[in-house]
């Protein structure tokens, strides 16, 4: 497996797919899919800097389930699994 290690204040998600059956139990073809939000996290950055040269912490930590916005972000394939890139700051909220 590769492995990738993000730079800065970025992180690797993998998103966690939805459901493929609505909750009336309507089959949703991938064309009526919309892109899932929540994804797990699987790598941080090596974090960034502050004007003072004091080094930001990072909020998220692996395996930690998060929201994140729709369309941002880098996509990367994985050992034929896509992945994204995104900034800290593109991470909306951590799931409970």
């Amino acid at each position: 497996m590769a492995n990738i290690k993000p730079l800065g204040q970025r992180v690797l998600v993998k998103r966690i797919e939805a459901d493929a059956i609505s909750s009336g139990g309507i089959v949703l073809p991938d064309s009526a899919k919309e892109k899932p939000q929540e994804a797990l996290v699987i790598a941080i950055g090596t974090g960034g800097r502050d004007d003072n040269g004091k080094l930001i912490e990072f909020t998220v930590k692996v395996n930690d389930k998060v929201l994140i916005s729709k369309y941002g972000g880098t996509e990367v394939k994985i050992d034929g699994t896509e992945h994204l890139i995104i900034s800290e700051s593109d991470i909306l909220g951590i799931v409970d």
